[in-house]
Order: structure tokens, then sequence, then C-alpha cells
């Protein structure tokens, strides 16, 4: 018996474990201030097979190696023209995590701003990185990596990916650090990812339940911040440690649909829900085709050959279908209850707007 009743706890255990949506404050949260900075720089990248900017197109890449061989003390004559087939101008972008300090290195991205070919097998030269005040915070230089490949003759082409940007691993070394702050005085502010209200506020009791004999560190501003009393110094990384690692449930997300008219994508959460509504669908195609056709006069007629058109209209309606959805039902039951009448994503799009319109759908419509 005792055998059965741990048996019968541990498949509860497991089952109440598997129900749980338990997620660290890390994923829900971030700190305030604590923030990445984006980088950005012009360059050049030299060393291409022949598939380099067309430099009577792009004339900012002739004047950029002008610019950088007379910075070298290289002075070309005031009527040369350049005709360059190896170099390509490119913009470097990179993004400086927080707490960089001077010596590491980051990641960059170097793309093509002109009409190059490919940057494939290219070097990119020394560039400066820039952040939005315009001050360099890191300089960037090293050997492409693209990630395709493409080769042409005789009018024929073949390409695999895209040629026209390429990345530097570690190729740009932080020259300046970015201060970031802890919090201000003796607080931090936990920002949520997504404004809730209920989230909100069981991160705080989290917080104040685990970390706080008296229960009183932390308190919920509004439906994204938590204000948290720390403490001073180092000891804070520590405790900031321990917050991001504690799990809590997260309220459930507000019923939404979201469409993509462009693509006819239909995404609908578990708590999208119907009114008594009914929902016909039925199809009409008009088809409008054109034949020419050309004319010849009789003979002896002094007539002329004549080209002319004939349009044929053909108007194709489809049996409608009426269905008659329930209130209070699940996704499932509302896509399946879609599909039954025939309806595609791009009629799924009609027919949510017009449900959302008639007071039917019980969910935020959202199209992007």
């Amino acid at each position: 018996m005792k055998n059965i009743l741990n048996l019968l706890l541990a498949m509860l255990m497991a089952g109440a474990a598997a129900t749980a949506h338990a997620e660290r404050i890390k994923d829900l949260a971030s700190i305030q201030g604590v923030r990445d900075n984006q980088l950005i720089g012009y360059g050049l990248v030299v060393g291409l097979d022949g598939s380099g900017d067309q430099t009577t197109q792009t004339p900012f890449t002739v004047q950029s190696v002008i610019s950088m061989l007379t910075q070298m003390g290289i002075n070309l004559p005031a009527a040369t023209s350049l005709q360059l087939k190896n170099v390509a101008a490119v913009m470097v972008t990179a993004t400086l995590p927080p707490f960089s300090h001077p010596g590491q290195t980051i990641d960059v991205t170097a793309s093509s701003i002109g009409n190059a070919k490919s940057l494939n097998g290219g070097t990119l030269l020394m560039t400066p990185l820039k952040g939005a005040d315009g001050q360099v915070y890191a300089m960037a230089q090293g050997n492409l990596l693209v990630g395709g490949v493409g080769a042409s003759a005789g009018g024929s082409q073949v390409q695999v990916n895209h040629l026209s940007v390429g990345r530097v691993p570690a190729g740009a070394t932080v020259e300046r650090a970015v201060s970031t702050a802890l919090g201000q005085g003796g607080y931090i502010n936990l920002e949520l990812n997504d404004m809730d209200f209920t989230t909100a506020t069981r991160i705080a009791d989290a917080i104040n339940h685990t970390l706080s004999s008296d229960g009183t560190i932390a308190s919920a501003v509004d439906g994204r911040t938590i204000q948290v009393q720390a403490p001073p110094g180092s000891a804070r990384v520590e405790f900031l440690s321990r917050i991001e690692n504690l799990q809590i449930d997260p309220a459930e997300g507000a019923a939404k649909v979201i469409i993509n008219a462009r693509t006819g994508s239909v995404v609908m959460n578990q708590n999208v829900t119907l009114d008594n509504c009914a929902v016909a669908h039925g199809n009409l195609t008009v088809v409008i085709s054109t034949e020419e056709k050309v004319s010849q006069p009789n003979a002896l007629s002094k007539g002329k050959t004549e080209k002319t058109t004939q349009s044929n209209i053909d108007i194709k309606a489809d049996k409608g279908s009426l269905i008659e959805l329930k209130k209070g039902v699940s996704l499932n039951e509302v896509v399946q209850a879609l599909n039954s009448v025939g309806a595609t994503p791009q009629d799924m799009l009609a027919i949510l707007q017009a449900m959302k319109s008639a007071g039917a759908l019980r969910a935020d419509l959202e199209i992007i």
C-alpha cells in the first residue's frame, strides 16, 4: 500500500510539473539601464575577384580610395581616372553589449551600398564605428565570411544565398566603454518585456517572499516596472543573479489574432473565443480572356489585313456554405469550423475582420 501511495504521489507531482508554466524572471524582464548600443561606420572592402563596385556608377567608392591613399602619403594626379574592380563600399554595423570594456571584441556585419556583385573573399579595411553621439567606440577590420556562392558565364548566372552582405566574427575591438549604472541610489528597476499588471505583481511577490525578511523590498510601480531595494556595491551583482533565476507563472496574454495581410498568415492564441454567429462562405470568380485574331479581306476586295481582338467573359459563382459557430468555442474549434467551410488563409482575413466588426470575435485583431 505504501508503495502504491508513493507511486500516486509521484504521478501527481509529475502532472503538476507538466501543467506548470513557470518562467525565469530573466526571460520576462530586463534591468533598467542595462542595454545594447548600436554602432555604425563606413568602410571599404578590398581584395574582391573582379566583383567590386563599378566605379563609373559609384563615384563615392573612388573618392574613398583616393582619400585613403592620400592619408597614407600617396598623392594621385588630379586627372587620374581610377577603374577599380576589386573594391566595394560598405556600411559596417555592430552591437555594443552592456558592460563592454576596451580590448574586448564584437562581431560586425558589412553590407554593400554600391553595385558590387559579391563580397566573397574580401577584406574589410580599418573602419571606425560610431555611436549615436558621434563618438568612436570600436575599430573594425578583418576577412569577410559570406554565406553564399555564385557564378556567371555567357549570360547565365547561378547564385546561392546572399552575396552582398558579409560578417567578420570578432572583427571589431572596443575602444571606448559605455558607462552602465545598476540602478539609482538604493533601488533598481526591472522592466517587463510585455506590459502586464498581473505578471508585475507576481514578480514583486516572488521577490518579497524569497529575498526579503519583511516582504517589502519589491513593489510593482506600474504594469511594466518593478522597483526593488538592492544592496550597494558588488553585493548588488549577486543579488540580481538571485532575482533573475527566480521562477514565476506569468499571466496569460490577452486574446489576440495576428493577421499578416501580405502573406495571408493568421495566428491566434488559446484565449480566442467566439459569441454565437453564423458565417457564410462562397467565392465569385470573374475570368476575362482576350484573344487576338487576324482578319483577312476577300479576294479582289481591295481590303486590308486587320488585327482584331475578341474578349470572353466567364463568371462562376461557387455554392456558398453557411456554418453556425456556438458561443465560447475554443481556438481549435474556431480553426476547424473555418476550415470546414473551405476557407483559405486569404479568406480567413476577410472572415475574421467581419466577425470582429459584428462583435462575435472576442479578441484583439491586429494586422501587420
